[in-house]
């Protein structure tokens, strides 16, 4: 006999059980088709989740040599890596069983394996020992995330040439580490392992790191990393990467043609990720994909199939678990018969290292480009009590606003805790607030939110503190 549902999800990462669980909530009978073995996607197994507890712990370890420079003494400082991975594995289990304890709670079935389409509203469900369900449903839901990028004709090992994957369980710290790509997962690991005793070096393509960040942060943020000791070769193309003995050499051409040669025990392919769409058999029901092999939607998240949708990293736009999270209430919400929507002008950016980095809405170059009128509020953080307090004050806060309704358009923010400060700008744009609005709204002191009020004060130049 055939199980019948109302929803099946393909993908149990943060935009496939989130979906899950508020279709669930809405009275649907849900099903949820993960094929990792364990739930919570990229981001929690071998992403976000991982790669923030490595960075923490990087970063408690480079603060604890670093202790007797602020009046705190102790012994030698020594690094466990083992302890350290196992500390993050720890996490990440925790987590995906609390994501499977919270289908089970919400009623949603959940299917171990491999999820692909027999028709429209047949799902075929193969698990790791190849027996086949076949589940019927009136809703697919297409959330199968996303792969990292290879080079062309270089394949991953995991141990020398690596992904993010790879680089997460890295058994020893190499004694160098090439980054290939100076986007937020590169630089992010890069970081990590710069921490933790490598020496770093990022191979970019382009002229300037994080692309689409907003400009003046993006070179503030490179400044910093170089005074942290990452080293930069901008402008480079990777033509080939051979193993050896100790590693592999990367050979690139410079933009004046100039062949250069960086040898190293660790190489890290950071360049971007593609949509998982394989597997699908999407071209049996006839989804259209876009020219970058993305799942065809409408702004209901729709595809050209009347009863299957699609969210995450499977359709356009960033690829980041926030977004799929939100876009996979939205579906839900829509297939239920209500109006779910997501507001992309508000979906922010964190980049997680030290200092953190993040962003809001619009950037300078954007607002150029549609020749938008604004103005600019900028404060550092050397002038915020609570960051020189704790000798944390690298960085700045930018707003930019409307030039006559003094809407807040966007904010970039490099500085300590700026991944959280960035939450409060998020939620005034959404509500249409100016720069005026915050400004006005008291902030307590000692914080590092300060810094966002006296930007906020500085649109209009009338900061306090600087």
């Amino acid at each position: 006999m055939i199980d019948k549902f109302q929803a099946v999800v393909i993908g149990g990462g943060p935009g496939g059980y989130v979906c899950a669980i508020r279709l669930a909530q809405l009275g649907l009978k849900t099903a949820c088709i993960e094929s990792r073995g364990s739930l919570g996607g990229t981001c929690l197994n071998v992403g976000c989740i991982p790669s923030k507890s490595l960075l923490n712990l990087s970063e408690e370890f480079h603060k604890a040599q670093n202790l007797s420079k602020k009046g705190i003494e102790t012994g030698e400082v020594k690094l466990n890596l083992s302890k350290m991975m196992k500390n993050k594995d720890k996490a990440v289990t925790i987590l995906t069983k609390g994501v499977e304890f919270l289908l089970k709670k919400n009623k949603v079935v959940y299917f171990k394996g491999t999820g692909s389409f027999k028709s429209k509203n047949q799902i075929l469900i193969k698990d790791h020992k190849n027996k086949e369900t076949l589940v019927e449903t009136d809703n697919v839901v297409i959330a199968t995330g996303s792969d990292p990028v290879p080079l062309p004709g270089i394949e991953y090992d995991e141990k020398v040439i690596v992904s993010s994957t790879g680089a997460l369980k890295l058994e020893q710290v190499p004694k160098k580490m090439v980054v290939v790509g100076g986007g937020y997962i590169g630089l992010e690991m890069g970081s990590v392992w710069s921490r933790l005793g490598a020496e770093v070096e990022v191979v970019e393509f382009l002229d300037h790191i994080t692309p689409g960040m907003d400009k003046e942060i993006s070179d503030e943020f490179m400044k910093i990393l170089k005074k942290q000791g990452i080293k930069f070769n901008m402008q480079n193309k990777v033509e080939a990467i051979k193993k050896n003995k100790s590693g592999a050499i990367v050979s690139t051409i410079d933009k004046d043609g100039n062949k250069n040669n960086f040898e190293c025990n660790v190489v890290l392919i950071s360049v971007g990720r593609k949509p998982n769409t394989k597997g699908l058999n999407l071209e049996s029901i006839g989804i259209k994909l876009d020219e970058k092999k993305r799942v065809k939607t409408d702004k209901s998240f729709k595809t050209n199939i009347e009863n299957v949708y699609a969210i995450g990293d499977v359709i356009s736009g960033p690829m980041l678990a926030h977004k799929a999270e939100d876009e996979g209430i939205a579906v839900a919400e829509n297939i239920a018969g209500q109006s779910g929507h997501v507001n992309y002008d508000t979906i922010p950016g964190v980049i997680y290292t030290t200092p953190e980095v993040a962003s809001i809405g619009k950037t300078e170059e954007q607002l150029k480009e549609k020749n938008i009128k604004y103005k600019i509020g900028k404060f550092s953080f050397m002038a915020n009590s609570r960051a020189k307090a704790i000798d944390d004050a690298e960085g700045f806060v930018k707003i930019l606003a409307d030039e006559k309704t003094d809407k807040v358009l966007g904010a970039h923010l490099i500085g300590p805790h700026a991944g959280e400060l960035i939450a409060e700008i998020g939620v005034a744009m959404e509500f249409g607030a100016s720069s005026e609005d915050i400004a006005r709204t008291c902030h307590a002191h000692p914080t590092f939110s300060e810094a966002v009020k006296e930007a906020a004060l500085s649109v209009d130049k009338r900061a306090i503190h600087s």
